[in-house]
């Protein structure tokens, strides 16, 4: 069993940059490919970015590509996701997510959520 507690979320204007962290309890993250998605009002939860296990692999959405960098601490049980340019599209409630096998980009792969965190960003 994995618990997930992600902070970081906040307000800021269009073109700031804010940098979330997903911390895991319980077992070693190591174990675990990572993800983070996003949710934003009446829409429906969405990819973010992803990491393999042992950071060696990544994976972006086309719309947080080049702007977001997601990467991890195995030492620190800890997920980062550097988020940069940011835009009022990307307000949303963002989670962390752990998956035992591969990166995916389904939120049907991933075993373990945390409660989420909410970035909003002001025009």
């Amino acid at each position: 069993q994995v618990q997930l507690v992600e902070s970081g979320g906040g307000l800021v204007q269009a073109g700031g940059s804010l940098r979330l962290s997903c911390a895991a309890s319980g077992r070693t993250l190591s174990a675990y490919s990572m993800g983070w998605f996003r949710q934003a009002p009446w829409k429906e939860r969405e990819f973010v970015a992803a990491i393999s296990w042992s950071g060696a692999r990544t994976d972006y959405a086309d719309s947080v590509k080049g702007r977001f960098t997601v990467s991890r601490d195995n030492a620190k049980n800890t997920m980062y996701l550097q988020m940069n340019s940011l835009k009022p599209e990307d307000t949303a409630v963002y989670y962390c997510a752990a998956d035992q096998t591969f990166i995916s980009r389904s939120t049907d792969e991933y075993d373990y959520w945390g409660q989420g965190t909410q970035v909003t960003i002001s025009s």
